[in-house]
């Protein structure tokens, strides 16, 4: 019934009249980010950056889409952070390696050793992240940005190697560029063959076999 006040009273049984006042507004549902961020990573990571969408990544991330949107921007910004993130957090072993190993040779053989650890081992996707998201991308900015990060390890890897040549680690004809690219390509297919399958043990044996034909020079003596 309607009081003086112009108020709503209602009864309910064993309950005392009352006034009913308005609900207040229930606020944005809260999430992890980093949780969420973790989420995509996986989800990008599986399926690929053209094959995510943003309705995937909602239902997976367990958040809506405005809260996406607030919280990431579009899609393609937030892959842009998965990539960074993966980077840091899956992709630093290249990195570590030609930091901290004595000669390209050894940073490489590392790379390669450890590659097919992180692409086989339990709890996330198999393969590279950074290999695998490119398959099929007809987003032009994505598919250069991945293939900038690819080239941009050839591109250290030919450093590596040119600084060897020069101090006589490695024999004078080397063909840096092409050793360089050669290791990219090892790294690059053993992804595909760890989404395949491949085990780390055949991953680590064809580490062994690209080692095995790395030049050697019989002259360096230090």
């Amino acid at each position: 019934m309607v009081n003086d006040d112009g108020t709503t009273q209602v009864e309910r049984p064993g309950a005392s009249k009352g006034r009913v006042r308005g609900r207040p507004r229930g606020r944005p549902r809260s999430f992890d980010r980093e949780t969420a961020l973790e989420k995509a990573l996986l989800a990008f990571w599986e399926h690929g950056y053209e094959a995510t969408s943003v309705s995937d990544l909602t239902r997976v991330m367990d958040i809506g889409a405005p809260s996406l949107y607030a919280a990431f921007g579009d899609k393609r910004s937030l892959f842009e952070e998965v990539v960074q993130v993966y980077g840091a957090r899956y992709g630093s072993f290249t990195d570590r390696a030609l930091a901290e190993e004595p000669t390209a040779g050894a940073a490489v053989e590392r790379v390669l050793r450890e590659a097919a650890t992180v692409y086989t081992e339990p709890g996330h996707p198999h393969g590279c992240l950074v290999v695998h998201a490119a398959a099929n991308c007809s987003t032009p900015e994505v598919a250069q940005s991945l293939r900038d990060r690819r080239n941009a390890d050839i591109a250290a890897f030919e450093s590596r190697i040119r600084v060897d040549v020069a101090v006589g680690e490695l024999p004078p004809g080397t063909d840096a560029a092409a050793l360089a690219r050669h290791t990219g390509a090892m790294i690059q297919g053993m992804s595909q063959q760890a989404r395949d399958g491949a085990s780390r043990e055949e991953l680590e044996a064809v580490a062994e076999i690209a080692m095995s034909i790395w030049p050697r020079t019989g002259t360096h003596t230090g």
